[in-house]
């Protein structure tokens, strides 16, 4: 897996420092001072070979002059003896290191890859180089050269800017906020976002990750990994550069409005990521996920005693998509026996600006018993009435003790006390009240435990591979653009993009390509013997908006007219942009839709994430009004209609007065279509339909541009060589036969697959559940079970076999990949009550069959050594059985492949 010795280099029982100085302000020395001051429990040593001792610690000259063997090396010293010093500790038995030195490069025969190499050869992992460091407060190790330690916590921070690691720990210092884990991961020379979004998402003492992001290198192994994390826990990013304008000109409309911080957006949200857009916002969202758990809905009751910032609340609220809870008659009446005549008798409960803590805590009593909202929002303006202190004091006793009544699942409390002082903030945040500066930065903490929820639903859903009840002809849509490509063509010409749409049946208007005046008058006569008139369009490869050289010429309705108009556009064309290659003319019928709405719908592709699919308001001012949205492939309709819904032209599909709504689904459905056709066809490089007029009627493209180009495999692995998510593997589904005539159905798990995952462990006996977990399992966990079902397919697989008669689910097998794509591990799992009847072996045949077509390596595991029958299977399989040399009642098996 990606997290293969990441316990070694986040939490060790020893570690050396290689590098340190007794140098006033130098980073070496501000490290060595930090571990002391942490007071790191396990062996520590110093390894220096100019001076025999720094700040009264001894050092040694080379880290084999150490009396044991570090698990971690923090190295400091000179970039170039970096790749030695990694070389030195691997061949002691180092499992990792990290590099706070800078100045190593990057890319071939630099001293970054020398150090690559050298940790390669004993499976060393690496952090860095160029980082800050890290520091894991739960084993009191700060290895970084930050100003201070934070304290324990359950925050992860994963952090590609040194700057930011720091800044977090300082801020969280002044709000009682721990951490789990700070890393600081510089160049990513091994261990990146990824691999540490997997090992905190499995860390126990972490409930949310925040991450600080400035590039992506991997889309494919992020968006699995990120997916993966927020399924079982908030993830939290920041991403800087979200101005930044794209360097390169794009070709097509969709490639304009796709730029490159909308894809990240549009990446996050499909990995389930919470992205703010600033570190108070980040800071905030720590204050808020790092406390409470996500409610089940999004009803927020409101206590305050101010009604102006209550309101200001709500409004804030309902524009975030949050719902203010309604007080029942029943509630309003507990409410009218503690509370004054005066008080608001509605949501925001304003119980008027005397309120004194005696007050607050009777109201919020009945508040947390209230079935009819899913969390509260206590206000505090002060006044010279009551002691603001004394209300948050009162706050905290009665949270408190509703905790200790609802342990299960308490709803949770946030709280705004405007203008309070430390002192006020102290006491909240010491009872695990999340707490805010204003009404506004409350809400918007309610509404990231709402969006969480939110995102975890939505991330349990796959999309097919293909469209129930779609075929298209995909082989023919692939000559089409074959033989463009094989003409040394970029563009397909007119003719080509109607039957490309028509063999993934999206509807357009009936095209004819003419090279000059004659040849669109014949075309025009058969449109008029349609009975209708006449579109001209300049036909240009290199002409993108047809309209800004009066390329476009509507509603002609004679031969002459076309003639003449051709003509027209031609020489208009040809002086406007003389070094432009002009084809001719396209011929089409003139569309009459008067209601319909102009919509553009297409294809990006993205230096980082690959192809993108893009929808927005269409027409010829698309750029300027520039309402769009964008998502990753593949979509279902599910994923189609929140695409659209993210848009303000969404609006405009629905009903409205004497204009009937657009046919349902009709939208969504080519928007899916053009993601499998992406998926069929990764040489499109850039496809819009703009504009796509839809009514009550359906659809019909009327003009489009497709780009074209040879694919070089952006993604390692198979599936969509340019999808940075990958479908769901039906073509891996399979109908087999086993001993005794008996019909198994195997297939790639699937999310809705967890109550048969817990119905199937009940079949399994604690035996076999301790050869399998290496430990006795007395119960599972959604989140334990979600990781096994919720699979992305990117790095890790799981088969499930079913029993064709009964539909009973019999055995999962399942392999993940390691950080570097080269060899997978597995695990096996069979019902106790049907072994033997080759089961096991027909999945393990399925595994190494898919392991293969992945382009892995090897496949290994760890067996027991007591568990004989399954290392009898490996031998037969030709799996490589050896002891392992740490762990004598285990044994290593591996497969070459």
């Amino acid at each position: 897996m990606s997290t293969y010795r990441l316990k070694n280099l986040l939490a060790p029982h020893s570690v050396a420092l290689v590098g340190a100085s007794p140098r006033q302000g130098s980073v070496g020395r501000a490290i060595l001072n930090n571990i002391g001051k942490a007071k790191f429990a396990g062996e520590f040593g110093l390894v220096n070979p100019c001076h025999s001792e720094i700040d009264g610690v001894a050092t040694v000259g080379s880290l084999s002059g150490l009396s044991f063997v570090p698990e971690l090396v923090v190295l400091t010293a000179p970039a170039k003896s970096i790749a030695g010093l990694i070389d030195e500790a691997g061949r002691r038995g180092t499992v990792g290191a990290v590099i706070v030195s800078a100045g190593l490069g990057h890319g071939p025969g630099s001293l970054a890859e020398e150090a690559e190499r050298a940790a390669k050869q004993y499976g060393m992992r690496l952090i860095g180089p160029n980082c800050l460091g890290i520091m894991m407060p739960g084993v009191n190790l700060n290895a970084s050269f930050s100003a201070h330690m934070p304290d324990k916590g359950n925050l992860a921070l994963i952090s590609q800017s040194g700057a930011i690691a720091a800044g977090m720990v300082d801020w969280a210092a002044q709000r009682a906020v721990g951490f789990s884990g700070i890393v600081s991961i510089g160049d990513q020379l091994d261990v990146d976002i990824a691999d540490l979004l997997d090992y905190f998402a499995m860390d126990e003492k972490t409930q949310a990750i925040l991450l600080y992001i400035e590039a992506i290198k991997d889309a494919r192994k992020f968006m699995s990994a990120a997916r993966a994390a927020a399924r079982i826990k908030p993830v939290v990013v920041v991403k800087s550069g979200r101005m930044a304008q794209g360097a390169r000109a794009a070709a097509t409309h969709t490639g304009a409005l796709a730029g490159s911080d909308a894809v990240y957006d549009a990446a996050f949200l499909r990995a389930g990521m919470l992205r703010v857009s600033d570190l108070r916002e980040l800071f905030d969202c720590a204050e808020t996920l790092g406390r409470l758990k996500s409610p089940p809905g999004k009803r927020l009751a409101i206590l305050t005693n101010g009604g102006g910032i209550g309101v200001l609340a709500i409004d804030r609220l309902v524009e975030l998509g949050g719902i203010p809870a309604a007080v029942a008659p029943d509630v309003r009446e507990k409410l009218d026996a503690v509370l004054p005549p005066t008080w608001s008798r509605s949501n925001p409960v304003d119980i008027i600006g005397d309120a004194d803590s005696a007050r607050y805590a009777a109201a919020l009593e009945v508040l947390l018993a209230d079935p009819g909202n899913d969390a509260i929002l206590v206000m505090n303006v002060q006044t010279a009435i009551a002691r603001a202190d004394e209300i948050a004091a009162t706050v905290t006793d009665v949270v408190r003790k509703y905790r200790d009544q609802q342990r299960m699942s308490p709803k949770p409390v946030l709280a705004a006390w405007i203008g309070a002082d430390q002192e006020i903030s102290d006491i909240l945040s010491g009872a695990g009240i999340p707490n805010y500066p204003t009404e506004d930065d409350a809400v918007r903490g309610f509404m990231h435990l709402v969006r969480h929820r939110e995102v975890v639903e939505a991330l349990a859903q796959v999309p097919p591979a293909m469209p129930g009840g779609f075929t298209p002809a995909v082989e023919a849509a692939r000559r089409i653009v074959a033989d463009a490509l094989n003409d040394g063509r970029q563009w397909l010409d007119p003719i080509e993009i109607k039957r490309l749409l028509d063999a993934y049946d999206i509807a357009m208007v009936p095209t004819y390509a003419a090279v000059d005046a004659e040849q669109a008058v014949a075309h025009a006569s058969t449109v008029f013997a349609q009975g209708s008139t006449v579109v001209l369009k300049i036909m240009s490869r290199d002409i993108v908006h047809k309209s800004d050289v009066g390329g476009v010429v509507l509603n002609l309705t004679s031969a002459e007219a076309v003639r003449s108009a051709t003509s027209d556009i031609l020489a208009r064309a040809r002086a406007m942009r003389p070094e432009a290659r002009i084809s001719g003319v396209m011929v089409q019928a003139m569309v009459l839709r008067p209601k319909a709405r102009e919509l553009i719908l297409g294809l990006a592709d993205d230096p980082t994430f690959g192809t993108v699919v893009v929808f927005g308001c269409g027409g010829t001012a698309v750029e300027i009004i520039n309402d769009r949205a964008l998502a990753l492939p593949p979509l279902d309709l599910q994923l189609a209609r929140s695409l659209i819904e993210r848009t303000r032209v969404s609006r405009l599909l629905r009903a409205y007065r004497d204009v009937p709504a657009v046919k349902e689904d009709a939208v969504a459905m080519v928007l899916v279509k053009l993601a499998q056709m992406a998926a069929d066809i990764p040489e499109i490089r850039g496809l819009d339909i703009n504009p796509l007029l839809a009514d009550q009627a359906g659809v019909l493209a009327v003009d489009a541009r497709v780009a074209v180009g040879r694919v070089e495999r952006k993604f390692r692995g198979s599936g969509p060589a340019n999808f940075a998510v990958r479908p769901y593997p039906s073509q891996w589904q399979r109908h087999i036969e086993v001993k005794d005539g008996w019909r198994v159905f195997l297939r790639p798990i699937r999310p809705e697959d967890e109550p048969l995952i817990h119905e199937f462990l009940r079949h399994v006996t604690s035996h076999d559940l301790r050869l399998r977990f290496f430990a006795l399992m007395k119960e599972f966990s959604h989140e334990f079970i979600a990781r096994l079902t919720q699979l992305d397919y990117a790095r890790a697989m799981a088969f499930v076999a079913f029993d064709e008669a009964t539909n009973e689910l019999l055995g999962v097998v399942r392999i993940h990949s390691d950080s570097v794509y080269e060899s997978g591990e597995y695990a096996i799992l069979l019902r106790s009550d049907l072994k033997g009847r080759g089961l096991g072996w027909a999945l393990m045949q399925m595994l190494i069959e898919y392991a293969r077509s992945e382009g892995l390596k090897s496949i290994w595991g760890d067996v027991l050594a007591e568990n004989t029958v399954m290392l009898a299977m490996c031998r037969s399989l030709g799996f490589q059985v050896k002891p392992d040399p740490a762990e004598h009642d285990i044994c290593n098996v591996r497969l070459a492949l």
